[in-house]
């Protein structure tokens, strides 16, 4: 079950209306590659009466108001797809491959160099997302550290290879995975 707030896309996926445009056409193409690797797949539209979570979701991101803790936003600045009729698809063996970047670019550095010294950067919009992420984290003993979203925890800031350690620990340790796949992710994070 499929559900969204766009009666044109919905309809444009469930077939009542053709595309009008290239982009949403390429859209549909890669949608209808996806379809064939589930058993069924229904198209629900979601009127705004009953969207009211949705819709407190967006006005943060719209707005650039503060974000609430636990909300995330991802800034997509180019489309998701190409427009040409040719969408190439990766191989799900590819897809499960963990890349581990070197440790030289390490994530929490522009984190920890603005806590500290409050340096502000050139770009503007890059010094403006920098203080608005900034505001989840905290220096505690020289170690970067965030508060869980439900009960307020502090926990440590982690690099990039020592999440993949983590993670390849969490899976293949000797205790196995007892858990379910939610609370799994949950205990990860």
């Amino acid at each position: 079950m499929v559900y969204g707030d766009s009666a044109l896309v919905i309809n444009q996926l469930n077939k009542d209306w053709s595309c009008s445009s290239e982009k949403m056409d390429a859209y549909c193409a890669k949608i209808r590659k996806l379809e064939g690797k589930f058993y069924g797949i229904e198209y629900h539209h979601v009127v705004r009466d009953q969207n009211q979570l949705a819709d407190h979701l967006s006005k943060p991101g719209s707005s650039r108001a503060a974000i609430l803790l636990g909300v995330f936003i991802q800034d997509l600045l180019a489309p998701s797809i190409k427009e040409d009729k040719e969408v190439e698809e990766v191989p799900p063996t590819e897809q499960l491959v963990l890349a581990v970047p070197s440790p030289v670019a390490d994530w929490r550095e522009q984190f920890i160099k603005y806590l500290t010294s409050v340096k502000v950067l050139v770009d503007k919009t890059e010094t403006e997302r920098l203080v608005r992420r900034s505001k989840l984290y905290m220096l505690v003993d020289g170690s970067l550290m965030t508060k869980s979203a439900k009960e307020g925890i502090l926990q440590k800031c982690i690099n990039q290879e020592e999440g993949a350690k983590l993670l390849l620990e969490i899976h293949s340790g000797s205790y196995g995975n007892h858990v379910a796949s939610r609370t799994l992710v949950g205990k990860a994070f």
